[in-house]
């Protein structure tokens, strides 16, 4: 019985030990892999600054405001990292001047960590460009590599800040390692994950290219486009920082679409968002 006894309080220990190590920790992808994770929600009561021909006037109108967490057998990148966790502690959100009310249902850590991951995990993050909406979370990833295009820092820190610009939301790039860019970019050096130039909502605006194994091309639009309409009919924001500069980029990133076969996922529109698989599913 005594003997019994000690192999039941061995085994028991034992149990708890497995209990308490997280069934859910992250092992090596062999894959390039994309998850579309949910980084917050935009409403406006006046959606009309996102055309300058007057198409939205007076609508009130809401968006997605994703992040996406790109796994490599190389590493892993974080493109934008949306509206930042703190807010999640708003369960009503918060509203802003001008009728903007921002929500986090859930945060980007709690997230990560249904992957078995960590900021720390994180090797690279790359943002679309720097309007706060894109920026929220940057602070959290001070181990990471940071994929900064030249011309876009110069613009976001400009004093004062451009409009939509929060630079408190991404200080943290004078203390972490740095990759400065000016064109485009091979993140992993194999041409799975491109980061692609398109100037124009912003003077440094990129859209990222994946290349999977099943799904084909995927291209994440940054603020190329805010909504399905806005690719359809070739809007352009009033907020723009140049109307030219944003319509060439059309044509070139649309191009690339044509001649790769590529899915363009507007990443603030909420049918193309919710068409991702949902979190933790991924596209491979």
């Amino acid at each position: 019985m005594l003997r019994t006894s000690s192999f039941c309080r061995v085994l028991l220990s034992l149990l708890s030990v497995i209990v308490a190590t997280p069934a859910t920790a992250a092992e090596p992808v062999n894959e390039v892999r994309l998850y579309a994770l949910d980084c917050g929600r935009a409403e406006f009561k006046d959606m009309g600054f996102f055309s300058d021909t007057g198409e939205y006037d007076g609508k009130p109108g809401g968006v997605a405001v994703p992040c996406f967490l790109i796994r490599h057998p190389k590493g892993a990148l974080l493109w934008d990292t949306g509206l930042g966790d703190k807010l999640a502690e708003s369960k009503d959100g918060v509203e802003l001047a001008g009728g903007i009310r921002l929500r986090v249902p859930v945060t980007f850590a709690e997230q990560l960590k249904a992957l078995g991951l960590t900021p720390a995990d994180v090797t690279h993050v790359a943002f679309s460009h720097f309007h706060f909406d894109h920026t929220g979370n940057a602070n959290l990833l001070g181990t990471s590599i940071w994929i900064i295009n030249n011309a876009e820092l110069a613009w976001a820190m400009r004093t004062p800040p451009p409009f939509g610009v929060d630079p408190t939301t991404f200080s943290a790039y004078t203390n972490v390692r740095t990759q400065m860019i000016d064109a485009d970019h091979d993140v992993f050096g194999d041409g799975s994950v491109r980061i692609l130039k398109a100037p124009g909502h912003t003077p440094g605006h990129q859209v990222l290219e994946i290349k999977l194994r099943k799904s084909g091309v995927v291209i994440l639009s940054g603020d190329l486009y805010h909504t399905r309409d806005n690719r359809k009919y070739r809007r352009i924001p009033a907020i723009n920082f140049e109307r030219a500069d944003t319509l060439a980029s059309i044509d070139r990133i649309e191009k690339i679409v044509t001649n790769t076969k590529a899915r363009l996922v507007v990443q603030h529109d909420m049918v193309d968002f919710r068409a991702l698989p949902k979190f933790p599913a991924y596209l491979n």
